[in-house]
């Protein structure tokens, strides 16, 4: 892989993964599209880690209590603090955890193709759209066991490409009332134990790779995706607190239907 490809896929990868537009479907359009190889399990955790960084570097105090006030509750054996959106963060990630464990070959194989990757955007964007006109006010401290694992549920809906991880949490969020500030913040701590098993997995996979590695590419991946990835959560927080999803919305209409378009209905 050549460096410039290298900056490319990573800026897309930081930009794309906290948005709700699939960082999957375009890691696996933009390659498509320029004719490149495929990027190759090694870059690919090398800028999921670079998004782990970027999101824990962002909400550092959130995980800082989130973990502190877990522990203490195990000890104590009652809930202390942010205990209670720790276990919700938990219970999210099973779904997702369990489809991936499960299903993650037969994605691999069946739905990598530019069609799925349409109507998977232009399916889950609509989603987004009624979700975001419903409103809503509710924050996370009103957050259910139960209405987290539907959440976790939707997570799961992910491993489509073109869904967005991201996208659809959110989306389940805003259905279920919550302000999209308490959605996005939700999905975004869903994201860290979500990245953690990917890259973990992704990375027993690497170990047992007898090619050379290209180390100074993955260093210059992971960087270029940590910093794009911190600046994008930034300023999608900012963003949502004043405005809609509508722009989003319209991008993945767009690309939905430009995908459609180009490789056409069966791809």
């Amino acid at each position: 892989m050549e460096w410039y490809q290298a900056v490319v896929l990573a800026l897309v990868q930081g930009l794309t993964e906290f948005l709700p537009i699939s960082s999957s479907a375009h890691l696996i359009l933009i390659p498509e599209f320029l004719h490149w190889e495929d990027q190759g399990l090694a870059f690919d955790v090398a800028v999921h880690v670079g998004s782990l960084m970027a999101v824990l570097a962002y909400f550092w105090r959130d995980v800082w209590a989130l973990l502190r006030d877990w522990c203490v509750s195990l000890w104590k054996r009652q809930a202390t603090g942010e205990s209670s959106l720790a276990w919700m963060v938990i219970v999210g990630t099973i779904p997702v955890g369990l489809a991936g464990l499960f299903l993650g070959d037969v994605v691999e194989i069946l739905l990598r193709s530019p069609s799925v990757i349409a109507y998977a955007t232009l399916g889950f964007g609509l989603l987004l759209y009624v979700a975001d006109r419903k409103g809503g006010a509710r924050e996370l401290g009103e957050l259910t066991l139960m209405l987290a694992l539907t959440i976790g549920v939707f997570q799961a809906l992910a491993l489509i490409p073109g869904a967005s991880r991201s996208g659809v949490t959110i989306t389940a969020a805003l259905l279920f009332g919550f302000s999209r500030v308490s959605a996005a913040r939700f999905s975004f701590l869903l994201s860290i134990p979500v990245i953690v098993l990917a890259g973990g997995l992704k990375g027993m996979e690497l170990l047992a790779l007898k090619e050379g590695v290209q180390w100074e590419i993955l260093a210059l991946g992971a960087g270029v995706s940590a910093l794009s990835a911190y600046g994008c959560i930034t300023w999608f927080m900012g963003l949502i607190a004043k405005t809609s999803m509508t722009p989003f919305v319209a991008y993945r209409l767009g690309l939905g239907v430009l995908l459609l378009g180009v490789f056409g209905f069966w791809a």
